[in-house]
This record gives C-alpha cells, structure tokens and sequence, in this order.
C-alpha cells in the first residue's frame, strides 16, 4: 500500500507528521508454507533437523526486509536562514530487487537546499529505509526519496545520489563480482544551478 501520512499532536504553528507505509498484509503462516514448498521444488528437504525452520525464518527475514518502521517527520523554523547545503553522507542502504528478490546493499548520499525549515538530520536517513523496504530498483528508489523531500520540506533544491551492489548482478548471470551501480536525481536549484550541483556532486563523490 501507498505511504501514509497521518497528523499527530499539533505543535505550536506547525502539526508533527506521522509517516507510515502500510504492506498489503503480512501472513506469516502463509509465508512459511510457501517458503517450504518453494525450497521442496528445488529439491531442497527441509526435514533435517538444520534446515526444518528454515522456511519460517525466511518469511520472518522477508517480512522484516519489507517493513519499515514508522517515523515522526521532524522539522524546525529555519530562523537564521540558512541557505547552503545540507548533507547526510553514506546513509547505509538496505533494499531487494524486485526483479530477482535478491538484495542490493549500498550507501545514500542525501542533501538539501533548505526553505522556510529544515528537517532533523536522523529523518534523512528514515526516508532512505522508508522507501527501501519494499520490492524495489535503484532508479525508482532515488526518485522517490528526492520526491518525497521536495514535496513535505519545499526546499530549494533536493540532492539523491545510491550506490550499491546488487546480487542479481554479482551472484547470478554475468556474476560481476566488485561491481556497483550509481544513481541520482536532482531537483530545484541543485539540478539548475551549476555551482550548487557541482557542490553537491562534489561532496558525494559523484563527481569523481
């Protein structure tokens, strides 16, 4: 299911936002059997005394890698008026192709151009697992957190470079052991602007 945003108790001037995503409903019991049908169909028995919880674990660790935990979107009054960039660099990053159901595993460089707020550094690293915790592919992954900040922060200008390795890629097919895939979305003054997006991509290392 789509992401939630609920209003919880009101701050003076400005509601604190509660960000929720909500899966479509997680039976666990249901997982587990198919799991241990899964691995039957590929020959795999799960009847000694190693494997026989195996199929549970897998839907747990599934489970667990689909459900991100919920958030308080946490801002403040940009009273000083702040107006340089704000960056959150190798934001580890945790997710599954949805391709394949293998992981890729990266890290997230995210920055801001602040507006009228700015928003609690930890958040950056929130909306990263957010939208990483589901069936994902990078491309799509490092839009949506740029969407996502342009959107509920307004700032000026919103910054998303994801590195990562991706099984799919490395255990299987071409087996391109050591490679990585590099992603970036840039909006507002950092993606118009040649001095704050040479800044930015000069700070993450995309530049290089």
């Amino acid at each position: 299911m789509d992401t939630i945003v609920e209003e919880e108790e009101a701050i003076p001037g400005r509601p604190a936002l509660r960000v929720v995503h909500e899966p479509a409903g997680i039976n666990l019991t249901a997982a587990e059997a198919a799991a241990g049908q899964f691995l039957t169909a590929l020959g795999i028995s799960t009847a000694s005394e190693s494997l026989r919880g195996t199929p549970g674990r897998m839907a747990r660790a599934y489970a667990e890698l689909f459900t991100p935990r919920p958030f308080d979107l946490t801002t403040f009054p940009n009273d000083e008026g702040y107006d340089e960039l704000v960056l959150a660099r190798r934001i580890p990053v945790r997710s599954v192709c949805e391709h394949h159901l293998l992981p890729f595993v990266g890290t997230a460089h995210v920055g801001y151009l602040p507006g009228a707020r700015i928003l609690g550094l930890s958040k950056l690293a929130r909306i990263v697992e957010h939208f990483a915790c589901r069936p994902q592919v990078q491309e799509r992954l490092t839009k949506q957190v740029a969407d996502w900040l342009q959107t509920h922060l307004e700032p000026k200008g919103v910054g998303v470079v994801i590195e990562a390795e991706h099984c799919c890629m490395t255990l299987r097919g071409v087996q391109a052991t050591g490679s990585s895939t590099m992603t970036s979305t840039l909006l507002g003054l950092l993606r118009s602007d040649a001095r704050s997006r040479s800044e930015f991509l000069a700070l993450t290392g995309a530049a290089s």
